[in-house]
């Protein structure tokens, strides 16, 4: 291992080489890198105590421990008997999710980002983010096995690309235009994170989530909205047209039916909270004119606790 460099060590060259080598960088994974990195400073660090080789902390010698576990150098400084501890290392895995389907390309402001645009962003700072930590992390539906490192983070990018292409080596056919994730057998008590507006039937979300846990999978739900969605600020004739094949409508006077939308988007909003929990799931609603930064520590915490780190 050699030891890293200082900033105040490199040359004019290597920082322009730097600056030159982020610049061929996809901007989505750069924008990605960015949050991952913001959110990352206000993270502690996730040791655990259990089987590994790196050194941790001392403790006293307790009723039930090996005595293999006994630092004699230690113990012979002082009275007490001490143990050495080292950190947990086992690597965890998670498999990330978001919903590639036609809705998920709406933004009602050209200010805003798409919601599509917002959660490749979130799932792929949230691998930056598990990865810094040591995870193994993998894109469900497409058969990539779980794993580790920057290599990681540039072929999960090259999928979503692929998919928002529709080229052919894109997913598995069927999977990437689903608003709901198709199921695909996981080890038991893995974990998977999906992103998505969630505006599916309430039926269909609760058969989908269902096939997860019934696996003993741990999920978490990150709702995806725009803010129009929720409130629906128009006014007037307006033409509403339908992004997955529903049809157009036109409303004559927006605002005489905007009591009842809220209302019925509310309540459908509020039946997937509580499937997820339901199923012992978190849920989490991010709106796309927010930072992600908030949401993603949020979601990183809840991981954590998760798996006891």
């Amino acid at each position: 291992m050699t030891p890293a460099r200082s900033f105040k060590h490199q040359t004019p060259e290597t920082h322009h080489q730097a600056e030159e080598l982020s610049a061929h960088l996809p901007p989505l994974l750069v924008a990605a890198e960015r949050v991952a990195a913001t959110v990352s400073q206000g993270v502690h660090g996730r040791r655990r105590v259990g089987q590994g080789e790196t050194f941790w902390q001392f403790r006293r010698y307790e009723f039930g421990d090996s005595t293999q576990l006994i630092d004699w150098r230690q113990s012979a400084k002082s009275q007490p008997v001490y143990v050495r501890e080292t950190e947990w290392e086992a690597a965890q895995s998670v498999w990330l999710w978001r919903d590639g389907s036609a809705s998920m390309s709406y933004r009602s402001d050209d200010g805003l980002p798409a919601k599509i645009e917002r959660a490749d962003l979130l799932l792929l700072a949230l691998a930056s983010l598990l990865i810094r930590g040591g995870e193994h992390v993998a894109l469900l539906g497409t058969g990539m096995s779980p794993a580790s490192g920057r290599g990681t983070l540039l072929r999960l990018w090259s999928m979503i690309e692929a998919q928002v292409n529709n080229k052919p080596d894109a997913t598995p056919p069927g999977t990437h235009n689903n608003s709901l994730p198709v199921y695909e057998p996981l080890p038991r008590y893995g974990r998977v994170v999906l992103m998505g507006d969630f505006l599916s039937p309430l039926e269909d979300i609760r058969k989908t989530l269902g096939i997860f846990a019934n696996q003993g999978i741990n999920g978490h739900l990150v709702q995806v909205l725009d803010p129009a969605e929720e409130t629906l600020p128009f006014s007037g004739r307006v033409r509403f047209d339908g992004m997955e094949n529903e049809g157009e409508v036109l409303i004559g006077r927006v605002e005489a039916m905007r009591d009842d939308y809220v209302r019925e988007f509310a309540l459908h909003n509020q039946g997937v909270e509580a499937l997820a929990k339901s199923f012992g799931w978190s849920f989490a609603q991010h709106h796309t004119n927010a930072s992600p930064e908030a949401t993603l520590l949020s979601l990183y915490l809840v991981l954590s606790q998760a798996t006891g780190n």
